[in-house]
């Protein structure tokens, strides 16, 4: 399989969303590889991760965004499940799974009825080790003009992800701790606050 010319034939070459798109991936593509040689010891699928890592974001295209160039009809948040059903069409089952997963640090059935979010009605978490690589690599870049490629401190990631939570705070440690080899912190560090 060719990521980017699956990429290509969705997304107009040199076109802002199609850069955009690119570079983010990339960035993505390249910390998730480098998460999955620490990981050696969970035998991830190397080259199912490169390919996953640039297309977890092909479904921008269907979105409304036009800071990212995506003149499409849905919600951001749309992305990840739109994504999926463009690689299931592709024939690409196990990489759609990676679209619809990697969004925040996943989104569960409780999540889409208390915040009444325009998603399918199901669990849209990562569960194969490559799905938590990618979701993992992908916390680490924004999709901001200037920055696609700034890899984020891990503080500012726990930062951006507490905004949704503390249960999704904890999934993502829950993450950290699988791929730093360090302990999980024995208590919470706001507790001494």
């Amino acid at each position: 399989m060719n990521p980017l010319q699956i990429i290509k034939k969705y997304v107009p070459f040199g076109s802002l969303a199609y850069d955009m798109l690119v570079d983010h991936s990339f960035a993505v593509m390249e910390k998730a590889l480098s998460v999955a040689e620490s990981a050696k010891g969970l035998h991830p699928d190397l080259i199912f991760i490169r390919e996953a890592a640039l297309l977890h974001d092909i479904g921008i295209v269907m979105v409304h965004e036009p800071r990212l160039g995506c003149s499409g009809n849905k919600p951001y948040i749309c992305h990840g499940y739109l994504g999926r059903q463009l690689l299931e069409r592709e024939g690409y089952p196990r990489h759609a799974l990676v679209c619809e997963r990697h969004i925040g640090t996943g989104i569960t059935v409780r999540d889409i009825d208390t915040h009444n979010l325009p998603l399918p009605r199901r669990d849209m978490q990562p569960l194969s080790i490559e799905e938590k690589i990618i979701c993992y690599a992908d916390k680490f870049f924004s999709k901001r003009k200037g920055w696609l490629c700034n890899e984020k401190s891990i503080s500012d990631v726990r930062i951006e992800i507490e905004k949704f939570g503390l249960e999704k705070l904890k999934s993502f440690e829950k993450l950290h701790v699988l791929f730093s080899n360090r302990p999980a912190p024995e208590k919470d560090p706001r507790e001494e606050l």
